[in-house]
C-alpha cells in the first residue's frame, strides 16, 4: 500500500528544511503514486488519485509535435492544434463552450517541439462530459473541418505570430533555433512557423495529420485528482476504446548537434536596450548530465545570488539583469544565457566578464554552499509545483510521453541529490566549454520597419551529416473495443456538481494591535503570510511616481545588518520564498515557509519588513533597473497603453492618473532617494496601518505567538497615515482617440476605457457576470467576433481592474495593422448594441454565472488561492464567509440586473480610445470613423499633435 501524498510531502519538506551542512535527504519521500495501463488500442493511461478537491485534471497528450512537422509544412503541428478547438463530428461549435458551462479551469492546448497537449480541470462529476469531448475529437475530427474553419484558425494563428513579432525582442527565439541546430535537425525551425507555410497549409494536410499522429496509440492520457484507478480505466475504455490505433509513429532520435566552435549573430529590434544571448546544444531530456546542466545553470544565473548576477549586475554594473536556464526537450536541450546590458556599456566588457566568471567555474565548479541551496530551492520549487493537480498531471504524462516512466521525475531529483561540485563541473566542462552561439540584439532606428522579415529569414546552421534515422516501435497488435456511446444524442449533461470547500477565517490579535486573519489549511507542510498595508500605487500621489512599487521592492535589497545577498542566501537555505510589492491600492510582503522552518523564516521576514536599510548602492543599483523596465514599457505596445491611459481616464489631480504598471517617469525615479523611501515607510509601511493574512499548515495559538516573537513590539511612529484622494471622477463628455506611433508595427494594440464602479459596489457580481459574457471570457462576444468570426486577432476582450475606487473598465484587440480601423469599429458596435439593440442574453448569463459557480472547487485548490480570496476579503470589506455565500448569491442575479450594469459601465459615447501602431498606416483610416477627436501622443503621454 503507497502511503497518502500527504504524508510523503511532509516528509519531502521536513527533509528539505535541512540546515546547510546537515547530510542529503533521501527523494524517496517525494512521492506521486500513480497507476499506469494500457487499453487494447494502444492508448496510455497515467492515473493519480488525490482527493483534496472534487475535481480532476485530465491532459491528454499526442506524442507529435513542430518536430515533425516536413520542409515546407513548418507551423502545422500548432495550425492542427488550433483546429482541434473547432468542434468534432458530434459536436458543432466552440470545444470550450462545454466546460465553461461546467466551471473548468486551467484549461488550454499547447504545441512544442516534441508534443501536442490538451488540457482541463474539472468538478469531478464533469467526467463523462470531458472524456466525451477529448474523445469525439480524436475519434471523431475530420468531419467537422472544412475549407472555413481551416481559414479561420490560419487567420488566428498568423496572428498569434504577428502578435508575438511585435513584442520586444520577439524574434529572438526563431533566429536562436535556425542558428543552434543544423538545417536537418527537427528543432531548426520555431513551432509557429512561417506564414508562407501557413498560407499553403490544405485540407489535404489536415487529413494526413490527422490520420498520421493522432491515432489513440500515440496519446498518453493523465487522469490526477478525485478519481480511482479503477474508475479510470472503465471510463476510458468505454470513452476511448473504439478509437482507432492509427499507424505507427516514426520517432525522431536524440541528436545534440554539438557544434565545436563558436559563431556570432547581430540583429536590431525596437527594443530599449542591447541584450546579449548565448546559446550551446546540450542533451535532451533523461540523459545522465540532464540535472548536472540544470544546477550548473542556477549556480551561474540562477538568481541574485548566482556568479554571473553578482558579478554583473553588483560589482561591475555592466549589467541589469542576468539570467541562464536549460531549455529541455526530448532530443537535445539548450543551455541559454540572457544578458540584458546596462545603457552606455560597451557589450565587449559584458562579453569579457562572462567569460572570465565562465573560465572560473569550468575550473573550479560550484561550491559545496552554492550547490546545497540551488538543491534545496529546485526541490522546493518542485514541491510547490505539486499542490495543483493539474501540476502533477503534467509531470506523469510527460514522463510517460519523452521517457516511457511517469515516475521519471524521481530519477532527476534522485541525480540531483546526488550531484557534487566534482560531477557538476565534469558536465559543464563536457557541454558548455565550447560550442556558443552568441546573438546580439541592438535598439533600432525609431522609424525602422521590420515588417516584412518573415519573408527574409536567415538560412542559419548549415546541414550536418550524422542526423540518426527516425526508428519505429516494435511491430504491436492492437484492436479496438466496441463502445455503447450514443454519439448522436450529444455531449453529456452534467447535473450534480461538487460543493466547494473553503476554511472558515479566524480572528487574532498581535500584543500591538496588528489583526491576524488565518485560513488553516493542512495539505501540504507549508504557510504562506500577507502582511497587507493599506497604500498601493494609488499612495505616490503628492509623492514621486513609483514611490510605493520602489520602496516595496527595495525592501529585501538590504537591512541594517544584512546585504542583499546575504538575504537572498539566508531565504535560500530556508527553503523559503519572500516578495515584496505594490497593487494599485495596497502594498504588501509576502512568506511561502516550509512549516519545518517557519521561525527562522520569520525572524528574515521580519528584518525584511523593519529594518530596511536603502544604503546607496542598493539604491543607485535598483534605479538602473527600474529605468531599464520603464524603457522596455514604452517598447511594449500594452505597455505603452497602460502608462498612458489612467491619466487620461481620472485627470491629474486623482490617485489613480498615473501608469497602472507602478513604475512611474523616468524624471521621478532619477529623483527618488532614501529619504523619500524613508518617508514613506514611515507613513505606510507601520502596524496601525497593517493587517496580517495567513493560509496553511499552522493555527491560530501556534502562528499568533510566532508573530508576537518578531513583531509583537513594532510600534507605530506618532503621525497620522496620510489620506488618499480616491474621490469619484467624472466621465468625459464625448469620446476621446489617441494615436501612439509604433513604426512598422505589425499588429494595432487597441484599448478602449472607461470608468465604472468600485469592486466595492452592490453590483458588483452583476459587473462581473456582464463583463464576462461581453468580452472576458473565451466565447464572449468580443473575442467571438474578432478572433473566432473575423480572425483578425488572435484574441480580444474585455476586463476589470479591480480598484477600491471608481475603476477601470478597458476593451482591448491586438488586431493586424490592415484591420484596425475595422476592429475599431467593432467594437465600438458591440459596445453599442450590448446596451441597446442586442442585450445580453439569458444563455449569456447564464453560461457565466453556472461557470462562476461551479468552478469554484478548481479555483481554490491551492493555500496561495485562499490567501488571494482573503486579500479581496480584506481589501474590499468583504464578510468572512463571501467565498463559502458565493454560490447562492452568483445564482440570484436576475438577466435585468446583468443588462443594467452593462448599460452602467459600458458607456460608448464617453470611451477613451488608445490605439498603439503603425502612424503612417492608421491614422487616416481612424480619423474616417469620425468617432471623436483624435490626437497623436508621444509615449509620455503628451500631445505631438
Amino acid at each position: 500500500m503507497r502511503k497518502p501524498l500527504t504524508t510523503a510531502l511532509a516528509a519531502t519538506f521536513l527533509a528539505l528544511g535541512l540546515t546547510h551542512g546537515a547530510s542529503a535527504a533521501t527523494t524517496d519521500a517525494i512521492d506521486i503514486p500513480f497507476a499506469r495501463f494500457t487499453l487494447p488500442n494502444g492508448l496510455t493511461v497515467v492515473v493519480s488519485e488525490d482527493h483534496k478537491a472534487p475535481v480532476i485534471a485530465v491532459s491528454v497528450w499526442y506524442h507529435v509535435g513542430s518536430a515533425d512537422e516536413p520542409q515546407g509544412k513548418t507551423g502545422f503541428a500548432h495550425l492542427f492544434e488550433h483546429l482541434m478547438f473547432q468542434g468534432s463530428e458530434n459536436h458543432k461549435g466552440e470545444f470550450f463552450r462545454p466546460f465553461e458551462l461546467a466551471g473548468a479551469t486551467d484549461q488550454n492546448g499547447t504545441t512544442w517541439f516534441d508534443r501536442t497537449n490538451y488540457f482541463e480541470t474539472v468538478p469531478t462529476t464533469a467526467l463523462d462530459m470531458t472524456l466525451w469531448m477529448e474523445s469525439d475529437r480524436m475519434g471523431h475530427l475530420l468531419g467537422a473541418i472544412g475549407q472555413k474553419e481551416l481559414d479561420l484558425q490560419r487567420g488566428v494563428v498568423q496572428n498569434e505570430k504577428r502578435q508575438g513579432e511585435n513584442q520586444p525582442y520577439g524574434r529572438v527565439d526563431e533566429r536562436i533555433s535556425a542558428n543552434a541546430f543544423p538545417a536537418n535537425h527537427p528543432y531548426h525551425h520555431d513551432t509557429i512557423g512561417s506564414m508562407k507555410d501557413l498560407d499553403a497549409a490544405s485540407l489535404a494536410d489536415v487529413k494526413h495529420w490527422f490520420g498520421s499522429y493522432y491515432g489513440a496509440a500515440n496519446v498518453t492520457v493523465a487522469l490526477v485528482g478525485d478519481i480511482t484507478p479503477e474508475l479510470a480505466k472503465a471510463k476510458m475504455l468505454e470513452y476511448f476504446g473504439d478509437i482507432p490505433a492509427g499507424p505507427p509513429v516514426a520517432r525522431q532520435q536524440p541528436w545534440t548537434a554539438l557544434r565545436t566552435e563558436s559563431t556570432r549573430d547581430t540583429m536590431q529590434d525596437h527594443v530599449a536596450q542591447t541584450r546579449i544571448y548565448r546559446e550551446w546544444n546540450v542533451p535532451g531530456l533523461g540523459d545522465a548530465d540532464a540535472m548536472q546542466l540544470e544546477l550548473a545553470a542556477a549556480v551561474l544565473g540562477g538568481g541574485k545570488t548566482s556568479r554571473l548576477y553578482e558579478r554583473l549586475v553588483y560589482k561591475d554594473k555592466f549589467a541589469d539583469g542576468v539570467t541562464v536556464g536549460v531549455e529541455s526537450f526530448a532530443l537535445a536541450s539548450q543551455f541559454k544565457l540572457q544578458v540584458d546590458v546596462k545603457h552606455g556599456v560597451d557589450p565587449a566588457k559584458v562579453e569579457a566578464a562572462v567569460a572570465d566568471e565562465w573560465k572560473k567555474f569550468l575550473k573550479e565548479g560550484p561550491s559545496a554552499d552554492e550547490l546545497a541551496r540551488v538543491k534545496v530551492n529546485t526541490k522546493a520549487s518542485f514541491i510547490r509545483s505539486l499542490e495543483k493537480v493539474n501540476g502533477k498531471a503534467t509531470i506523469l504524462a510527460e514522463g510517460q510521453v519523452y521517457r516511457n516512466d511517469p515516475g521519471a521525475y524521481k530519477t532527476d531529483l534522485a541525480q540531483i541529490e546526488a550531484a557534487t561540485p566534482a560531477s557538476v563541473r565534469a558536465a559543464a566542462d563536457k557541454w558548455i566549454a565550447k560550442g556558443d552561439y552568441t546573438l546580439t540584439v541592438t535598439p533600432a532606428a525609431k522609424d525602422a520597419d521590420f515588417s516584412a522579415q518573415d519573408e527574409m529569414e536567415q538560412p542559419g546552421r548549415a546541414t550536418l551529416a550524422g542526423r540518426p534515422e527516425a526508428k519505429l516501435p516494435p511491430k504491436q497488435e492492437f484492436k479496438t473495443v466496441a463502445s455503447n456511446i450514443d454519439r448522436s444524442k450529444g455531449v453529456p449533461t452534467v447535473a450534480t456538481f461538487p460543493d466547494l470547500t473553503f476554511p472558515k477565517l479566524e480572528h487574532g490579535k498581535l500584543k500591538n494591535g496588528i489583526a491576524v486573519v488565518l485560513a488553516e489549511r493542512h495539505t501540504i507542510p507549508v504557510v504562506q503570510l500577507q502582511l497587507l498595508f493599506d497604500a498601493g500605487y494609488a499612495s505616490d500621489q503628492g509623492r514621486k511616481l513609483g514611490t510605493s512599487a520602489f520602496t516595496m521592492a527595495m525592501l529585501d535589497e538590504g537591512t541594517k545588518e544584512l546585504d542583499s545577498l546575504e538575504i537572498a542566501r539566508r531565504a535560500e537555505r530556508l527553503g523559503a520564498e519572500i516578495g515584496a510589492g505594490s497593487g494599485l491600492d495596497s502594498s504588501s510582503v509576502k512568506l511561502n515557509a516550509l512549516s519545518s522552518q517557519l521561525e527562522p523564516s520569520l525572524r528574515l521576514y521580519a528584518d525584511i519588513v523593519r529594518n530596511a536599510a536603502f544604503r546607496d548602492a542598493d539604491v543607485a543599483r535598483i534605479r538602473g533597473q527600474w529605468l531599464a523596465r520603464i524603457a522596455q514599457e514604452k517598447t511594449q505596445p500594452t505597455g505603452l497603453a497602460l502608462r498612458t491611459l489612467p491619466p487620461l481616464l481620472y485627470g491629474a489631480s486623482h490617485a489613480y492618473a498615473i501608469p497602472f504598471t507602478g513604475s512611474g517617469t523616468e524624471a521621478s525615479i532619477q529623483s527618488l532617494g532614501a529619504d523619500d523611501m524613508r518617508a514613506y515607510v514611515r507613513d505606510y509601511i507601520r502596524p496601525d496601518n497593517a493587517t496580517i493574512l495567513v493560509a496553511g499548515d499552522t493555527t491560530m495559538d501556534a502562528i499568533v505567538e510566532k508573530l508576537n516573537g518578531v513583531f509583537g513590539d513594532w510600534q507605530a511612529p506618532a503621525s497620522a497615515v496620510p489620506k488618499k484622494n480616491i474621490a469619484n471622477v467624472a466621465t468625459p463628455a464625448q469620446p476621446r482617440v489617441y494615436l501612439m506611433d509604433k513604426p512598422g508595427a505589425l499588429q494595432s494594440l487597441i484599448l478602449a476605457g472607461v470608468v465604472a464602479p468600485s469592486t466595492k459596489a452592490k453590483n458588483n457580481l452583476e459587473i462581473q457576470t456582464m463583463n464576462g459574457a461581453f468580452g472576458g471570457s473565451f466565447t464572449s462576444r468580443l473575442n467571438m467576433n474578432l478572433r473566432e468570426d473575423k480572425h483578425w486577432a488572435y484574441g480580444a476582450g474585455s476586463f476589470l481592474s479591480n480598484a477600491v475606487a471608481q475603476r477601470p473598465f478597458m476593451m482591448y484587440a491586438p488586431v493586424q495593422t490592415d484591420k484596425t480601423s475595422e476592429s475599431v469599429a467593432e467594437i465600438l458596435r458591440e459596445a453599442k448594441e450590448v446596451i441597446g439593440a442586442k442585450p445580453l442574453t439569458r444563455s449569456e448569463i447564464d453560461k457565466i454565472k453556472v461557470g462562476d459557480v461551479r468552478s469554484m472547487p478548481g479555483e481554490y485548490q491551492t493555500t496561495g488561492a485562499v490567501l488571494g480570496a482573503m486579500n479581496g476579503i480584506k481589501l474590499y470589506d468583504r464578510p468572512d464567509d463571501y467565498v463559502q455565500t458565493l454560490k447562492p448569491r452568483i445564482e440570484a442575479q436576475s438577466d435585468a440586473a446583468v443588462q443594467a450594469a452593462a448599460k452602467e459601465v459600458i458607456r460608448p459615447d464617453a470611451l477613451t480610445w488608445i490605439v498603439v501602431g503603425d502612424l503612417k498606416k492608421i491614422e487616416q483610416p481612424i480619423r474616417a470613423l469620425k468617432i471623436g477627436e483624435v490626437k497623436v501622443i508621444d509615449a509620455d503621454g503628451k500631445v505631438a499633435r
